[in-house]
């Protein structure tokens, strides 16, 4: 039974707020493929898969990859895939993060991504992602932390302290960006052993962490008619979220159907969970042998009957700075989800891949707006161009309209999350 509006919009912020890191995010995301009947697998093993399987594969904590076999050969019938990325724009926590100054107690950091800084002062922030600490038998153990409460800050400096921030706000990140959590003499110990401690590992044993700042704040309806959701992170969980919402209502079809949601996008995913990595090619190689093919052409002619919809959350025209954007292509809250074009390949989008999710979208009854960036400013980009040029795949590039896109906390609208569900289903089920 499709969500409504209401019910989808509350969906969304549990997933945020369960999310304050890509690896919380992909454990969120395995926890729901779980519960659907979605076994794990591993790329240690061996694989052996029958038409029906729904598996999913997790590589390095941060990205995910979960598919349902189809009835049909892959080379016969091609794969639906719909790509996403886990990872947002915020401030990754330096290895040596204990500092100090004046009579406050900081934690070392660093940007991650193209984040709007100043959206992040003032604000109670946390610290999340995981330990890796080792065992009594010598392995190396990975832990999912979070901070409980906000116990971070980045205060602003008083107007009676600097009068030109009236002329604009610049930020050194590397002398003024640096939170801080407790006074000099605080007891209590160091960040590690905070983070030991939540983890239920002695501190000695934390031999490196991937640990991220995150707003403590949940996750909010608002707007008049409460219909608005105000979350971190909404760029791009928004596209997670209904990524793995509209592969667990899809029914099964001939062709075989693929969620991928890569880390590191924010920062060029040039990793191997990133989309410049292996990852996705090596699934797909490994689905088509899995399921019986012999023949070398048996994969790159599954890419060739395949489309991919890469998710990245688009821009809606801003309130009060519309002049920003190209005047007729200008995207609204709650309109539906957003055909992203580029002149200069920022994005996937052709006329093929276009016009074959613009069918999918009319399929399913879902209204569908268009962007492209103004002549005079740069586009920025996804997955979307660099899976299409590494798998040589055809790639459309959409997503939900939101506002303050890179903030500490963004908005979208829940209207849209079941137009954009329903649409990614469309593209899952019909060939």
């Amino acid at each position: 039974m499709s969500l409504t509006a209401e019910q989808a919009g509350a969906d969304l912020r549990a997933f945020v707020d369960a999310s304050p890191s890509p690896f919380h995010a992909v454990a969120e995301m395995a926890r729901r493929l779980s519960a659907a009947g979605f076994a794990p697998l591993d790329e240690r093993d061996r694989w052996a898969l029958a038409p029906g399987d729904a598996r999913y594969v997790v590589r390095d904590g941060g990205s995910v990859i979960a598919f349902r076999v189809g009835s049909a050969p892959l080379p016969d019938a091609g794969v639906r895939l719909v790509g996403t990325h886990t990872d947002s724009p915020t401030f990754k926590v330096r290895p040596r993060s204990d500092l100090e100054r004046g009579s406050y107690r900081l934690v070392g950091v660093e940007p991650y991504g193209g984040l709007l800084a100043h959206t992040w002062l003032d604000r109670e922030l946390t610290v999340a992602g995981r330990l890796a600490a080792r065992r009594s038998d010598g392995s190396v153990g990975l832990h999912l932390v979070a901070l409980p409460g906000g116990p971070l800050r980045l205060p602003s400096l008083a107007i009676h302290l600097d009068r030109s921030v009236r002329d604009g706000l610049t930020l050194d990140p590397q002398t003024q960006l640096v939170p801080a959590w407790s006074g000099r003499g605080d007891a209590g110990g160091s960040l590690l052993d905070h983070l030991a401690a939540v983890a239920g590992v002695d501190v000695g044993d934390v031999l490196g962490h991937d640990l991220v700042l995150a707003d403590s704040q949940p996750s909010a309806a608002t707007g008049a008619d409460g219909s608005w959701v105000a979350a971190p992170r909404l760029d791009n969980l928004g596209s997670c979220h209904s990524a793995t919402t509209a592969l667990l209502g899809a029914a099964p079809a001939a062709h075989t159907q693929l969620l991928v949601a890569n880390d590191h996008e924010e920062v060029g995913s040039g990793s191997m969970e990133g989309a410049r990595g292996s990852f996705l090619e090596d699934v797909l190689a490994r689905l088509v042998a899995a399921t019986g093919a012999t023949d070398p052409q048996d994969l790159p002619v599954t890419i060739a009957r395949s489309h991919l919809v890469s998710a990245d959350m688009a821009h809606a025209t801003h309130p009060t700075q519309g002049e920003r954007h190209e005047p007729s292509h200008a995207p609204v809250l709650g309109g539906g989800p957003v055909l992203k074009l580029n002149a200069n390949q920022s994005y996937a989008t052709d006329a093929r891949s276009g016009s074959w999710f613009a069918a999918r979208c009319a399929d399913a009854g879902v209204p569908l707006q268009h962007f492209v960036t103004r002549a005079d400013l740069p586009c920025g980009s996804t997955i979307g161009p660099l899976t299409a040029m590494r798998l040589g795949l055809s790639t459309v590039d959409v997503g939900s309209p939101m506002l303050a896109m890179h903030s500490c906390r963004e908005l979208a609208s829940s209207l849209d999350v079941p137009l954009m569900v329903r649409a990614m289903t469309a593209c899952f089920e019909i060939g």
